[in-house]
């Protein structure tokens, strides 16, 4: 298999483990399960721009290194509005919160949008990644 092709299989994967999240976070929202929820919602956010930065060549393992990368590379270059880089940071608080922190507590409505708001994001990701080289 060639370097490029294994580098789109990747890239297919991180998306289907980022659609994946978003299913199983709408399971755990139904099942009241409201932490577990933010961390799918996350993850789901997490393994797409995973996805967006190998499209570009750019791969990292730790969440802070693809977090400072999203923002270097679309928010301040101006490829994607501010506003998403703001609720991907938002979400990596959410998560560490969630994750670390005993006693942390979401609100039903609040894990809610998030989740809607997730989707859109992931819309606003995917064109970026599969228009241009026909990934999917």
């Amino acid at each position: 298999m060639s370097e490029e092709l294994h580098r789109h299989n990747v890239i297919r994967y991180w998306w289907s483990k980022a659609e994946d999240s978003i299913a199983s976070a709408e399971r755990e929202l139904q099942a009241d399960s409201l932490t577990f929820a933010m961390n799918r919602i996350y993850y789901a956010a997490f393994y797409a721009v995973s996805a967006l930065l190998l499209d570009r060549r750019i791969s990292f393992k730790i969440h802070s290194a693809v977090r400072s990368a999203f923002h270097r590379e679309f928010i301040k270059s101006g490829l994607i509005d501010i506003q998403w880089g703001n609720f991907y940071d938002h979400l990596f608080e959410d998560r560490q919160e969630s994750d670390y922190i005993a006693l942390i507590g979401f609100d039903y409505q609040y894990v809610k949008d998030r989740l809607k708001t997730c989707k859109q994001f992931l819309n606003t990701l995917k064109p970026l990644i599969f228009s241009a080289e026909n990934i999917l």
